[in-house]
């Protein structure tokens, strides 16, 4: 039966204990990682979230309360990339800042504890060295130089979409750096008592314009930061990325923490379906059995031909190898033929992942001897 997403975000909160993996004992769920296609309404989940976790309290971004004591959630979605603008008076580009509640004192936390340096070393490790950013003396706004091959700096430049994403996602890293030291002190050691009543942090998609390599690196930083925190702050991670999933599994399954796939039905209700396997191919496994479902009831359509490219590159990566069509059978039929259609079928159409319309007779032969025959598909067996 499914749910609202107002019931599904209770649903989080209700998860309150687990068996950990290291032993045997109950303890609390620090992490939940949450698996969803872009579309699904993983944006609308951290909203209903926090809405429900923000009843009675001051900290809806949206507001402008005096400060952060007794707040109760944290959160990163696209609507904190929003609270950034930019402002290109005079031929001289700035980002700027809307002043709010996450603006207001969350920034100026930062500030105040020096952490301005951070955010730049965070953004330039996942971007340039040689892009660099540059705050104004009240937080308010931030310009950014590129250094070029001659010495010379190019001033006032204004970044691409995927960079400035890049640098706001950092912003918030740097303030979760502060949380998480904070919150490992003794309440009454601590420099800033903004945090004590802190109990979740949310972040929703934070690597939509990251190649894998920093993709990679932002995920295992992200574990490595959860990993840190001593305190009770449960953190809840969506991602519409398998390979962010994978490595956040993975960096974080000796951990009490849950993962799931946000689903939604023809009805517009949704599911979240547990994982249970804690292999690196779990999503790998999911695809395969939708596409093996699809041949099942004959509703193969043109959208599973993105899936099995999915699965291919993202396992071809994880294997090492240079292009994912060195995992298709040494057949000539397929990797002519087959090669050539899945990147056509899967990469050139406008809406690939959206597509409804039915497949041919050929094409449905090709996804059914690509699934016996690929070596890749058999080794997933030991997986389940």
């Amino acid at each position: 039966m499914g749910k609202s997403l107002t019931e599904i975000a209770q649903q989080l909160k209700d998860a309150e204990h687990r068996t950990t993996a290291v032993a045997e004992k109950k303890g609390d769920v620090k992490v939940q990682l949450i698996y969803a296609f872009n579309g699904i309404g993983k944006t609308r989940l951290s909203n209903e979230f926090k809405n429900l976790i923000s009843q009675g309290t001051d900290n809806n971004y949206d507001d402008e309360p005096t400060g952060l004591e007794g707040s109760k959630i944290i959160y990163y979605n696209a609507f904190t990339e929003d609270l950034f603008y930019w402002y290109n008076d005079s031929g001289s580009p700035k980002l700027r800042i809307q002043p709010n509640f996450f603006t207001n004192r969350l920034l100026k936390l930062l500030q105040d504890q020096g952490e301005d340096q951070k955010i730049i070393g965070h953004f330039q490790r996942y971007t340039d060295e040689k892009l660099t950013p540059k705050f104004s003396s009240d937080f308010s706004e931030v310009t950014f130089s590129f250094k070029r091959g001659n010495e010379e700096d190019s001033q006032n430049i204004k970044i691409s979409k995927g960079e400035e994403s890049n640098f706001i996602w950092c912003i918030f890293y740097s303030l979760l750096e502060l949380i998480t030291t904070e919150l490992n002190v003794e309440p009454l050691n601590r420099s800033v008592r903004d945090f004590d009543y802190l109990e979740y942090i949310f972040i929703d998609d934070p690597v939509s314009s990251l190649d894998e390599n920093h993709l990679i690196e932002l995920a295992v930083d992200l574990a490595q930061q959860i990993k840190s925190s001593k305190s009770d702050v449960k953190f809840i991670i969506t991602t519409h990325n398998p390979l962010f999933y994978n490595v956040l599994h993975n960096e974080l399954k000796k951990s009490a923490f849950k993962k799931y796939i946000l689903k939604k039905h023809d009805n517009g209700e949704y599911e979240l379906h547990p994982q249970s396997n804690d292999s690196p191919f779990s999503y790998h496994l999911y695809l395969k059995a939708e596409i093996e479902k699809a041949i099942e009831t004959n509703q193969l359509s043109k959208f599973h031909f993105n899936y099995l490219r999915n699965i291919l590159e993202k396992t071809s990566t994880f294997l090492g190898y240079e292009n994912w069509g060195e995992l298709l059978p040494k057949d000539s039929r397929v990797q002519n033929s087959f090669h050539s259609r899945i990147i056509n079928i899967s990469s050139h159409s406008k809406h690939a992942t959206e597509e409804v319309a039915e497949l041919s007779p050929k094409d449905r032969e090709d996804v059914e001897f690509l699934l016996k025959n690929t070596d890749v598909f058999k080794l997933f067996k030991s997986f389940n």
